[in-house]
């Protein structure tokens, strides 16, 4: 069965849990923004805690369709983020490995935050060595056909029990605290486990 679901920035893990179920990806290309989601925010763990990293847009009224929603570069946002993720994960076993494509990624500066999110999502599957068929949506379908489990929404930033229903977590060490922190991006488990994160995933 394949799975239709909504592109995040940086997923945590209970995307990718939830998707890699599936025989296929299907990415809902036509649907209408969502303020306060996943697809512009992720969280990260740093010296002081969990951080939000929020990829601030130009269009902030109306309905506007996923694929139009434009990133604002005005605000220094880029630098900021990777001066977070550099200072959270710079002495994180893997984080040199990684570090030069991320940062790559992030600063090619598409101008649609559904294209930024695209390119890291491949990115981030390559790292984890896993090729799953990617389809998106040409259409908006409120119920999709027959074959398809429909995810859209089905994990929540505001609501942490969406995370915990799809996703129970395996502990891994992480940079900071002895507590486990849970439902973080992937790239915390990427920096931290390297060639061996698939099998937390």
């Amino acid at each position: 069965m394949n799975c239709l679901i909504e592109l995040h920035y940086l997923p945590n893990l209970a995307w990718f849990r939830t998707v890699l179920k599936h025989d296929a990806i299907i990415l809902e290309k036509q649907e209408h923004f969502v303020k306060q989601s996943f697809r512009n925010r992720c969280t990260i763990l740093t010296a002081n805690g969990i951080q939000t990293l929020i990829v601030p847009l130009t269009d902030k009224h109306g309905k506007i369709c996923i694929k139009d929603v434009r990133i604002d570069y005005r605000q220094k946002w880029l630098n900021n983020h990777w001066r977070t993720i550099t200072s959270a994960y710079r002495n994180a076993p893997f984080f040199e490995y990684y570090a030069d494509e991320l940062h790559d990624n992030l600063f090619k500066q598409p101008a649609f935050l559904y294209d930024l999110n695209y390119s890291l999502l491949t990115m981030c599957l390559g790292w984890l060595r896993i090729q799953p068929p990617i389809l998106e949506t040409s259409v908006y379908e409120k119920t999709p056909e027959a074959g398809i489990a429909d995810l859209r929404n089905c994990l929540q930033a505001k609501k942490v029990e969406t995370l915990d229903k799809h996703y129970l977590p395996v502990p891994y060490t992480q940079v900071f605290g002895k507590a486990f922190v849970k439902h973080l991006s992937i790239i915390d488990l990427i920096f931290c486990q390297g060639p061996e994160a698939r099998q937390f995933v």
